[in-house]
């Protein structure tokens, strides 16, 4: 798969600490780029398979743009992909810099980011959500039980599911979050999918992928890909309302109609990502070479249902030499 004008191209990867990292960094290398691997944690997986890595800020941090800024400029980086919520506001700003920046534009992201206001302006233009609510807002006859989550966040922190007012009071007390931080909706038991919808700057959607979850302990830990003609409809939906002309993903449950409900729009790839591509949807090899060679470089085909992704821990092995010499490189 090297294609040889990526051999001249470095794509710097941030989130290097992520259950995703690994499986992306082995698809940019098979398409032959230089990879700048970051993370605010040192031991990132992604770090030891990456052609250079660096420590660097949260991404919610006053110093974390400067860095990456500078880590760019020594690095001559030619595109930027992020996985981390927090990051993209930020990474965004370097596209003025001639940096492609492998992300929705910058107006969905803002709205993705804020998950009460997305339900909000998803339901006034017609897409059909969970009832949402502000915990401050919550009404006397709520249906419990009753699934709370931060306004802003990610990877399930600060998440519970709650059966009655009684268990809400105990949880905002141990929680981190304020009140009026924290949204609520009702718990939709039918069956969750996270869905990968591929599309670039024309706003042309070039693929949609559910993947309905089996196990899921913060990240998705086993999924199957399924064709379903409502979800695609739904996120062609979203796509023409919002134009997010960059990959975006969306979390939904099917409710007792069958009917998808989305909960929640990731404005980037999903940790799943490396589920889509085994079903044969390179969503982030693709993307980048559109946005580096343009559309015509790469063109998406069908993919297979009934891929099963099982997320396990896999041991990497190096010398100590070669241990020493990637972490003291890190702190460059």
């Amino acid at each position: 798969m090297i294609n040889p004008e990526c051999k001249n191209k470095t794509v710097l990867l941030t989130g290097a600490g992520g259950p995703a990292s690994a499986g992306m960094v082995s698809v940019l290398r098979k398409w032959g780029y230089r990879i700048i691997a970051i993370d605010m944690l040192p031991y990132s997986p992604a770090f030891y398979i990456s052609d250079k890595a660096y420590v660097v800020p949260a991404g919610n941090s006053l110093e974390f743009l400067p860095r990456l800024q500078e880590i760019c400029n020594k690095e001559n980086v030619d595109a930027i992909v992020s996985v981390v919520d927090e990051e993209l506001p930020h990474v965004s700003k370097l596209e003025k810099r001639g940096i492609h920046i492998i992300q929705p534009r910058s107006e969905f992201v803002e709205l993705c980011l804020d998950k009460y206001r997305c339900m909000k302006e998803l339901k006034k233009k017609g897409i059909n959500v969970p009832p949402t609510w502000l915990v401050t807002e919550i009404p006397a006859d709520a249906p419990y039980p009753l699934f709370i989550k931060p306004r802003v966040g990610r990877g399930s922190r600060g998440i519970g599911k709650v059966n009655s007012h009684g268990d809400l009071v105990q949880f905002l007390d141990n929680s981190a979050y304020s009140a009026d931080n924290l949204l609520a909706q009702p718990f939709v038991p039918g069956t969750e999918f996270t869905v990968s919808v591929v599309v670039w700057r024309d706003g042309d959607v070039q693929a949609v992928v559910p993947k309905e979850i089996i196990s899921k302990v913060g990240v998705t830990r086993l999924a199957i890909t399924r064709k379903n003609q409502k979800i695609h409809d739904l996120c062609l939906a979203i796509q023409k309302e919002f134009r997010a002309d960059g990959p975006f993903n969306v979390q939904l449950s099917m409710d007792e109609n069958g009917e998808p409900l989305p909960f929640e729009i990731n404005p980037r790839f999903s940790t799943s990502i490396t589920l889509t591509m085994a079903a044969g949807v390179d969503e982030l090899g693709g993307i980048l070479s559109q946005a580096l060679f343009g559309k015509d470089s790469y063109r998406f085909s069908g993919w297979k249902e009934g891929i099963v992704l099982v997320r396990h821990t896999t041991d990497q092995f190096l010398s100590e030499e070669q241990y020493l010499a990637i972490n003291q490189s890190c702190a460059g």
